[in-house]
């Protein structure tokens, strides 16, 4: 596994390619990126965000959320699938928010993982983006990136969120997520673009399949390597 430095170093390499890495998800205060999230386990952002705006004009807060009609949710939510589960963990969540913190997002990762459909990935989303407290989300595409590149080393992702906070400045948690998640989304694909990775001379899994930088898009080395990326957490009914 790679040095702090050269973790560091990647990561930085990585920031220059994609200069404006941020979450897709759209929203104004933590509740909204909260309801974001959860939505978007097993969704794409675009999908989200596509049905937030109504979702959040009906109800903008945890206690308009807590009074809907479960049935209503599921409705305003149906297009981001596994709809059923998702609406009962918004009222789940919005409940607990409304009778345990007065209706406000809370500030800490013991107290949000404890909000129904809450992990630590959705957690780490809120308090890096909207809260202004650092958190490294790990989702499919940091877990693939990140052990292709060689800066963590494992499938677990509450693992290779302490390996990743372990080597970072704090400051850089959550741009760093977001920066492996683009370069997950845009170029390091289970196929990847190897040709079009500024990282890829420190990039341990070209190094160990000998593929070249300028390896062809769906070619065999590259076919081989892509049914070792790691599988996808926890479905959207369970916590995200």
């Amino acid at each position: 596994m790679k040095s702090a430095t050269e973790v560091q170093a990647v990561l930085d390499t990585l920031g220059r390619q994609h200069p404006n890495a941020d979450t897709e998800l759209r929203y104004s205060n933590a509740f909204e990126l909260l309801v974001a999230t959860i939505l978007s386990a097993q969704a794409t952002d675009a999908g989200v965000n596509r049905v937030t705006p109504d979702l959040f004009l009906k109800y903008p807060d945890a206690r308009a959320l807590a009074a809907a009609p479960v049935e209503d949710i599921e409705r305003l939510v149906h297009a981001t699938g596994f709809y059923r589960q998702k609406a009962r963990a918004l009222a789940g969540m919005a409940a607990a928010l409304v009778e345990r913190h007065a209706g406000a997002v809370p500030r800490t990762m013991e107290a949000l993982v404890k909000l129904p459909g809450v992990g630590r990935k959705t957690a780490n989303v809120v308090l890096g983006h909207a809260l202004g407290v650092p958190g490294l989300p790990v989702d499919r595409h940091v877990l693939r990136v990140s052990n292709r590149l060689g800066i963590a080393h494992s499938d677990d992702p509450e693992r290779v969120e302490q390996q990743l906070t372990g080597a970072l400045p704090p400051a850089w948690w959550t741009r760093a997520s977001d920066t492996l998640i683009l370069h997950g989304r845009r170029i390091c694909k289970p196929v990847p673009l190897c040709d079009r990775c500024a990282a890829n001379d420190a990039c341990d899994d070209r190094r160990r399949s000998s593929r070249p930088a300028h390896a062809k898009v769906g070619g065999t080395a590259a076919r081989r390597r892509s049914t070792a990326t790691p599988a996808r957490k926890a479905p959207a009914s369970r916590r995200s």
